[in-house]
């Protein structure tokens, strides 16, 4: 590509088009205009006003991490509960309260929304770009997830959070067999998370598609950003079923439906289909930005671009369409047809495929390359060996006979965990480690880290490996207490003791990331000699990322070689002039080879997101208790998007100037 060339080829009313030169040094008047411009407002009101990305997935990573700490201390008080036979910390009801809120936590609260989070803060850094995509819903799409999440807490903190199970099963979340309020603010926790993740991954999607520097054809992003496209599109597909599970379920609770009453022509199987039709993508969900983190992490500290660059995203794509034909590998104690129970046996089986082709891509990457065993690199080669083995026990899973002896076990409960922790955790603690110093201009202690990693990782097999023999000893799950003389007091109390060492590995984290924001060593812009783009500019980035949105010449771009003597070993950037720097002025390139398409005036900050936001969370919650609050909440929800969508006259006038040129 042409890329002098491409940059004159703009469509469309631009009378200015955009030119190569050198970008603007960071104390130019240039720098600081446009750092004025993309700066959100300060005090109070510009904090909540805010739609900076880095702002806005600051607070995400901040805020999932916060109910990460609270849905493992829920999990630590039902180990200590079980750590001994006949225990009386806790009773089952509050015992059963416990369990549905560390899975919903978790699962809900935690897993999607960081790695999104994460997604929101990089992706602009690696794609070259100064925002992200609807700047404004990214932000509306926070203070939903926000409030839906202190919903369920406040619930919980009055003695009436739902007490189900996180997958809220009926005929037992029905109205027959739960009375009450718990599971309706369970399926309104579900509404608001969905609908923030929905939201979300339309940002990813816009962005990753037409917000990518000039050069930055498709096969030249980032596997972190293929690995997050392809978590998008999944979520687009999966998150209506659950919303339309809790949808439907709350209306046969307090409308009086009866989508999964049998005796009214409804089907409890029905939950289960719709329900694991999200729930096991959802798996994948977790477990794909985990494969992009590492993607980003391996090449890295191995000193080489990555091994079988089209191989891995194949892969990745081929894992998006096999996990949307898993879901009945949950349902194998169902009854339903053997033949079809087979046929999800086969897909279980498949999937592996993919994920072996992606570690043996990084087997293949390390083993050519250079290693450097710093920190992020070790979480790396724990999830190896964490998810190698839940891998084989979701293949022992795949299996009716199997799966029907251990179904409901504590076979299944750490099969699941070394899945989910290993495929996300471990990539998520070293993808802290690795960008940390991008985002706060400060590395994280080395010494640690490693005391940080080795404790997780000890401390993860000794709680959750005993669980395995556990199930095999036929131990259920969702049991609050046992009698002695089962054989299973032993492993119970090792599960227990593992508990503590993890709770002290992720003390010693928090201990890390605090005392690094003002004692650690200066990062510089980049401390690892990393190949990608969010390296390229300072640590942390400015408010607009880039003071010249550069022009990509390769799949590396700061490990592509210098052209001339002249760059002095310095990547060959070009950079794009000719934007204004006194609005907030993008350039949209073409999905396929992201060649100049269009100047796009992005929106300021504005407080109506969060006016938004509250007003859905009113009508949701009213919902709850009446069903005219979907009627009367409404009006407030229109005035504020109407406001939120009513065009100020100065930014007017701005887009006018801009579309007449100078």
């Amino acid at each position: 590509m042409n890329d002098e060339r491409a940059m004159q080829q703009q469509p469309g009313r631009t009378p200015a088009p955009p030119h190569l030169k050198d970008g603007p040094g960071p104390g130019s008047p240039e720098a600081a205009a446009l750092d004025a411009t993309w700066r959100d407002p300060p005090g109070l009101l510009g904090w909540l006003a805010a739609v900076n990305h880095k702002a806005i997935a600051r607070r995400f990573i901040v805020t999932t991490f916060c109910f990460f700490v609270a849905g493992g201390l829920l999990a630590f008080v039902m180990r200590l509960q079980l750590a001994r036979p006949g225990a009386r910390l806790v009773g089952p009801d509050l015992y059963n309260q416990l369990f549905t809120m560390h899975g919903s936590t978790m699962m809900f609260l935690f897993a999607v929304p960081v790695m999104q989070a994460v997604a929101v803060y990089l992706l602009p850094l690696m794609l070259g770009t100064r925002s992200v995509a609807f700047p404004r819903l990214n932000a509306f799409a926070y203070w939903i997830f926000l409030f839906g999440g202190l919903m369920l807490y406040a619930v919980f903190a009055l003695g009436a959070a739902p007490d189900v199970g996180w997958f809220s099963y009926v005929p037992l979340a029905g109205p027959d067999y739960s009375p009450g309020k718990r599971t309706d603010f369970w399926a309104q926790m579900i509404t608001f998370t969905e609908l923030s993740a929905l939201l979300e991954a339309i940002v990813v999607i816009t962005t990753v598609f037409k917000l990518r520097a000039p050069g930055m054809a498709l096969n030249r992003i980032p596997l972190f950003a293929w690995a997050m496209l392809v978590t998008a599109f999944m979520v687009l597909f999966a998150m209506p079923a659950v919303m339309l599970a809790s949808t439907t379920l709350i209306t046969d609770r307090l409308v009086g439906t009866h989508f999964y009453n049998p005796a009214e022509g409804g089907d409890a199987v029905l939950w289960q289909h719709l329900f694991w039709f999200f729930g096991h993508p959802e798996v994948y969900l977790i477990f794909l930005p985990g494969l992009g983190f590492l993607s980003a992490i391996i090449p890295t500290f191995a000193r080489r671009p990555i091994f079988g660059y089209t191989a891995m995203v194949l892969a990745l794509i081929a894992t998006a369409f096999l996990a949307f034909g898993l879901w009945v590998h949950h349902m194998f104690a169902v009854n339903l047809p053997e033949l079809g129970k087979s046929f999800f046996t086969a897909a279980s089986m498949l999937i592996a495929i993919p994920s072996a082709v992606q570690i043996f891509c990084w087997i293949a990457t390390l083993c050519s390359g250079r290693i450097d065993f710093k920190t992020p690199l070790l979480f790396a080669l724990g999830f190896f060996f964490i998810l190698v083995l839940g891998g084989l026990t979701g293949i022992m899973l795949a299996s009716v006979p199997l799966d029907l002896q251990v179904h409901d076990s504590y076979f299944v409960v750490a099969h699941l965990h070394y899945v989910l922790i290993g495929g996300a955790v471990f990539p998520l603690f070293g993808a802290f480690y690795y960008w940390y110093p991008k985002i706060t201009g400060r590395l994280m202690s080395e010494r640690l880290g490693r005391w940080n990693f080795w404790l997780f990782f000890v401390g993860f097999n000794v709680t959750f490996f005993p669980m395995h023999l556990l199930g095999l000893r036929g131990m259920p799950r969702r049991v609050y207490t046992y009698q002695a003389g089962l054989g299973w007091d032993t492993l119970n109390l090792v599960a227990t003791l593992g508990s503590w060492v993890i709770a002290l590995s992720a003390l010693l984290f928090v201990v890390n990331a605090l005392r690094s924001l003002r004692r650690g060593a200066p990062a510089g812009p980049n401390p690892w000699g990393a190949g990608t783009l969010e390296w390229a500019t300072e640590s942390p980035p400015p408010p607009c990322n880039f003071h010249a949105i550069p022009v990509v010449h390769g799949r590396d771009p700061l490990w592509e070689p210098p052209r001339t003597a002249a760059d002095g070993g310095q990547p060959p950037f070009t950079h794009v002039g000719g934007l204004a720097a006194h609005t907030r002025e993008l350039l949209a390139t073409t999905v396929l080879d992201a060649r100049p398409d269009l100047r796009v005036n992005f929106p300021d900050p504005t407080i109506w997101p969060l006016v938004s936001a509250l007003a859905v969370t009113v009508l949701f919650i009213g919902s709850i208790f009446t069903p005219w609050a979907v009627v009367w909440g409404s009006i407030p929800i229109a005035i504020a998007l109407t406001a939120w969508f009513w065009p100020r006259r100065a930014e007017t006038a701005v887009h006018l100037r801009l579309e007449q040129g100078p």
